[in-house]
């Protein structure tokens, strides 16, 4: 089988370790196929050019290639906004006026992919009520009601390279965001329809999204998208034994170039740091 995979990082700063494993693992798993370069970047309040001039020089350092164009998904609103359309159409979406700091005070649930799992509490809202708080303004997120889109697609399973057939229960994280009052999309709505456009078979991530997943199988299910089978490698940890990341101040593929080190080197790193 001829593999599509994808790398897909978001232009919100410098890449590290883990971007440069993810990007790899990719990179090879594609190899006699194709692998694509996609820029997450609907957060626009986030996003930098000089971020995404960063990505393309620091994956091309490693010696990797990718097909041309590189899809942006602030270039493609109007798809999303579309797909939201059509589960709104289907009774499956409501809005929710509840802040963060209340979602995580009402929360008794685990956490899920997106935080504290939400407690439905503006589901039972009144299409009165709703009415009524958007035209104060009041700033909303769009959900799914995971429960009746679950009911609704029936029974979902998905084909892990690391664990085999998996069945999907996107129940168990509530009803998640998939668009907001002034973002016409979310990660989960966005990743699974750009993984669909662009013929994706085998999406390579990091073991932290394997949650994300059981939502992502939803979502394919009630747009009528493809389902592309998963891999969900391990986590590059830093030296304190926790995930690398952005907002902990990882160190960059830059930094790490231009302290001398080669891209053979990095790669070694990558290895050596995986959980």
């Amino acid at each position: 089988m001829t593999e599509v995979t994808r790398t897909a990082p978001s232009p919100t700063g410098r890449l590290h370790l883990g971007h440069a494993y993810s990007a790899l693992f990719a990179f090879e798993a594609a190899r006699g196929g194709r692998f694509i370069l996609r820029l997450e970047d609907i957060d626009r309040s986030r996003c930098r050019p000089e971020f995404e001039t960063g990505i393309i020089e620091d994956l091309a350092w490693l010696g990797l290639t990718w097909e041309t164009p590189v899809r942006r998904q602030s270039e493609h609103m109007d798809e999303y906004a579309a797909a939201v359309a059509r589960l709104r159409d289907d009774g499956l979406v409501y809005p929710c006026f509840c802040t963060r700091a209340e979602i995580a005070q009402a929360a008794s649930a685990p956490h899920g992919p997106d935080g504290p799992v939400y407690p439905g509490t503006c589901r039972a809202l009144s299409d009165h009520e709703r009415a009524d708080r958007i035209a104060a303004g009041t700033p909303y997120a769009l959900r799914l009601d995971v429960t009746a889109a679950a009911a609704h697609s029936g029974p979902l399973h998905w084909h892990d390279r690391a664990r085999g057939e998996v069945a999907a229960e996107p129940e168990q994280f509530g009803d998640v965001v998939i668009a907001r009052k002034d973002m016409p999309t979310s990660y989960h709505l966005s990743v699974t329809l750009d993984d669909h456009v662009q013929g994706i078979t085998l999406v390579t991530r990091g073991e932290d999204l394997f949650a994300s997943t059981h939502v992502h199988r939803l979502l394919q299910a009630l747009l009528g998208l493809d389902t592309p089978q998963y891999h969900h490698h391990p986590l590059v940890l830093g030296p304190d034994g926790k995930r690398l990341a952005k907002r902990n101040s990882a160190p960059t593929l830059q930094s790490l170039r231009e302290a001398g080190h080669s891209p053979a080197d990095v790669k070694q790193m990558a290895l050596d740091a995986l959980e």
